[in-house]
């Protein structure tokens, strides 16, 4: 088996497995993940420095002592529940730089603030920093220019060791919706919500694979990953979810719904007036193959890394 996959797209409810199978797979040889994966070097993308940035915006205008712009609370969910395509069209935006190699923008929150004005009007939302002085937007810089700077480094980064014809591009995001509703999930909720907007560039490639574990499972696995501070609330691997955010948000999800509407192998995502079809596998992670992975690749254990590849590679062999 060579390479076939151009874009993957790993989905799940939060502390699934996503990000930890992310860090397995690039610790592939190249010839083992296409061979048994039929995946290329990876370039990962994901929503989720946006989600944690977008919580630091609102720290810091709070501390100016105005409302904030994005989530109820330091620890609630979204006020504008669009915002989750408005993390979209920003991995749309990423996707789109892929190949790019662009140096650090020399006002890195200015950059970023930017960023989420043009996300949000593409999705039809109102600008959400309109209110702020220019002293304001002087003051968020001073707070978030040094870790904004860094997020933009490692993106581009990112994006500059994309070889077309040659990479899979791994796209990571997580959605759900309010813990006791049944599919379809009312809009913005879900993935029918969020796969409807991704880029038609994004879509024309993609194969998706699903990271399946319970709603109750998730919250456990959340807490138990969860580092407090910056360290831990910026990491893929160790930042916790509010716990009203994991029942209110990802309480349940529509994936394997969307996928035995599909058949099984596959999920139809309206797009354009078209529908566009996706083929999807589930990766069945409800016993727990993953979390080992979370710590040094040095003591992960042989057995466990057996396990996981033999069930990983079943998974992927429905999207060859």
């Amino acid at each position: 088996m060579t390479r076939n996959i151009d874009t993957l797209l790993l989905l799940a409810l939060p502390a699934s497995g996503k990000s930890e199978l992310r860090r397995y797979i690039a610790s592939l040889d190249l010839d083992t993940a296409a061979e048994d994966f039929g995946l290329g070097p990876t370039v990962q993308l994901d929503d989720y420095p946006y989600v944690h940035l977008m919580r630091r915006i609102d720290e810091e205008i709070v501390r100016l002592g105005e409302s904030a712009v994005f989530y109820k609370s330091n620890n609630g969910p979204f006020l504008e529940g669009g915002d989750w395509a408005t993390l979209i069209a920003l991995v749309n935006e990423d996707y789109s730089g892929l190949g790019t190699d662009s140096p650090v923008p020399s006002q890195p929150t200015a950059w970023l603030l930017d960023r989420f004005e043009r996300a949000r009007h593409s999705v039809g939302l109102k600008p959400p920093f309109g209110h702020l002085s220019g002293q304001q937007f002087a003051a968020l810089a001073t707070a978030l220019d040094n870790e904004v700077a860094e997020m933009a480094r490692e993106l581009s980064a990112t994006l500059g060791t994309y070889d077309q014809g040659r990479s899979t591009v791994v796209i990571e995001f997580a959605r759900g919706g309010p813990e006791g509703t049944e599919p379809p999930l009312p809009d913005p909720h879900g993935y029918a919500f969020s796969l409807r907007h991704l880029s038609g560039a994004i879509l024309g490639t993609a194969k998706a694979l699903y990271v399946w574990v319970t709603p109750a499972e998730s919250r456990a696995r959340n807490q138990e990953r969860a580092e407090p501070g910056v360290e831990g609330d910026a990491s893929i691997l160790h930042h916790g979810v509010p716990e009203v955010v994991m029942r209110g948000d990802y309480g349940v999800d529509d994936f394997l719904w969307l996928a035995d509407r599909g058949g099984g192998h596959a999920v139809d995502v309206e797009a354009g007036g078209t529908t566009l079809r996706i083929p999807a596998a589930v990766f069945d992670n409800r016993v727990d193959h993953t979390s080992f992975l979370r710590a040094d690749e040095s003591v992960w254990d042989p057995d466990d890394v057996e396990e996981l590849h033999s069930a990983l590679k079943m998974s992927f062999s429905s999207l060859q």
